[in-house]
């Protein structure tokens, strides 16, 4: 049957797919818009502001550390001209380290200072991955975001057309040549990345690496230009551990921007049973039936991907529930 022969199948939603995790973060992508809104703002005394650094950010015991924004720019000015970019991140829409509405300002800085009497003797640089798993959901979006734009500011300086330093516009959002006028946007990379399901509803994990090592996870690639999602789905798939999908299905997506990437889920099916490793990408695969892959974890035998990543929630969609971890 298909589509138009029954309407009441038409544009129907899939109750499987993962669930939309709702913004955490206005970010007010009107508002930016307007000139020196960012020095306004901080000059108005209402602005929170985190600070990253070669994709550290400044942390405390609770998480992001949220310092007032006119006091560390000031601070953070005497650093050296060029050394501090402001940029809009936007207004929290819930309460978490900051309350709910608080306007939120990233300092990029170019090289990770010692904040001194500007911060508190607790705080500290560390990496998205060193505190993820003590941050609320608030503070990892503002994290994940800040960390994204900050990137991208520090490898895209300059004009590609032309080679000449571009201005930053929009809040740090726009990036413009003065000499061609071209406007440059922040990029983003997708990746697909996939639970692959045999024909006895195993699931394939594999990883790199030493071929001893104990950590499996779903398997993931780039998107390749003019590819489409599910094209670079089989293509990926057949390449890393030489599977033939023979059908596959979108069921949610994960900002990682580490450097810039967006991963998109999907979960797919083969007729296959057997699995070869292309020994580069991917050193080690094996299927796992649910009672085999919750046992395997239980036992110490294999570590799996931690409940922060897309691929976790990915594997717990295929098994039906929540697996048990290995408690230290």
């Amino acid at each position: 049957m298909s589509y138009t022969e029954s309407p009441a199948l038409a544009n129907h939603l899939m109750d499987t797919v993962l669930p939309v995790r709702p913004a955490l973060v206005d970010r007010g992508s009107a508002a930016r818009l307007k000139p020196g809104m960012v020095e306004e703002l901080i000059a108005s005394g209402t602005a929170k502001a985190i600070v990253i650094s070669q994709r550290q950010a400044l942390v405390n015991g609770q998480g992001l550390w949220f310092g007032d924004a006119l006091t560390l720019w000031q601070g953070l000015n005497q650093s050296g001209p060029g050394n501090v970019l402001p940029i809009y991140l936007g207004t929290t829409l819930g309460p978490s380290s900051v309350p709910e509405g608080t306007p939120v300002v990233l300092f990029s800085v170019r090289e990770q200072l010692t904040l001194g009497s500007l911060a508190p003797a607790d705080t500290q640089w560390a990496g998205f991955r060193d505190v993820a798993g003590r941050l609320d959901a608030s503070d990892t979006a503002l994290f994940v975001e800040g960390s994204a734009i900050s990137n991208w500011h520090a490898t895209h300086t300059h004009c590609p057309q032309c080679g000449r330093p571009t201005d930053v516009e929009a809040g740090g959002w726009v990036r413009r040549c003065p000499a061609d006028n071209s406007e440059h946007y922040p990029r983003t990379d997708p990746a697909i990345i996939v639970t692959v399901v045999g024909p006895d509803g195993r699931l394939l994990l594999g990883g790199g690496g030493p071929a001893d090592a104990k950590n499996y996870s779903t398997l993931a690639g780039f998107v390749e230009p003019g590819e489409s999602l599910e094209q670079a789905v089989v293509r990926e798939i057949g390449e890393e551990v030489g599977v033939r999908v023979t059908a596959c299905q979108y069921l949610g997506s994960q900002s990682w921007p580490f450097p810039a990437s967006l991963m998109l889920g999907f979960t797919a099916t083969t007729d296959d049973a057997v699995a070869r490793p292309d020994g580069v990408e991917v050193t080690r695969a094996r299927w796992f039936s649910r009672e085999e892959l919750q046992d395997a974890v239980l036992r110490g035998e294999i570590t799996i991907s931690t409940r922060l990543s897309i691929a976790r929630s990915l594997i717990e969609h295929w098994y039906g529930g929540v697996i048990e971890d290995l408690q230290p």
